[in-house]
């Protein structure tokens, strides 16, 4: 199995480089699995220079330190946007739908403070206006999804901890929304709130759709 340190995480943003582009936008989401909650995308620019170690896929980093890097990434970056899909549109049109919509109000947001040329995107293929690469698994691969990634999870981990101050009963500030044993277990006994998909598994079932 490869080791993911010895991954050059500036092998994609070097090469664009080389050809003399500048602008080069990471991009990448959080939150498609979750049973409640919108699906948040980021875009993130990172200037020529970054650098901040230990940075990989979101999810591989504790809290504390998705936290600090979260605040490094916004003071240094040279761009960036962050784009949240409510889940009432994920039940309308599917969380692959959602996904790619919050992907593209991440880059637009992105586009309106400077002239994005080139766009890495985590897994999923996008149809724009710039060129753009489909990374598998970008988030361990590339430095600019890579910070996309700690932009897009931090603050959504955000609101499931604001969640959690209103309703402490659902315990969302450890499970963060995600379908976990003692999730489910609370959503039978205490019911639904707003904010729940209602066409993903068990809340389909408990609001009587087939």
């Amino acid at each position: 199995m490869k080791k993911q340190e010895n991954i050059d995480l500036y092998q994609y943003e070097h090469e664009l480089e080389k050809e003399g582009i500048q602008y080069i936008g990471g991009v990448d989401e959080v939150g498609r699995g979750p049973l409640i909650g919108p699906v948040v995308a980021a875009c993130c620019v990172l200037p020529a220079d970054f650098h901040l170690e230990g940075l990989t896929d979101s999810k591989k980093l504790s809290e504390k330190k998705r936290e600090k890097f979260y605040d490094y990434i916004k003071e240094h970056a040279l761009a960036y946007g962050i784009g949240e899909v409510s889940p009432e549109r994920i039940d309308e049109v599917n969380i692959y739908q959602a996904t790619k919509e919050a992907m593209y109000m991440a880059i637009k947001q992105v586009q309106d403070q400077i002239p994005l040329e080139h766009v890495l995107i985590d897994a999923m293929p996008l149809e724009l206006d710039i060129p753009s690469t489909s990374i598998i698994k970008g988030d361990a691969k590339s430095i600019s999804i890579a910070a996309a990634s700690v932009l897009a999870k931090v603050t959504r981990d955000r609101m499931m901890i604001e969640l959690d101050q209103k309703y402490p009963m659902y315990g969302f500030a450890s499970h963060k929304g995600y379908p976990t044993k003692k999730h489910i277990e609370a959503i039978h006994q205490f019911g639904l709130i707003d904010g729940y998909r209602k066409t993903y598994g068990p809340i389909k079932e408990m609001v009587g759709e087939k």
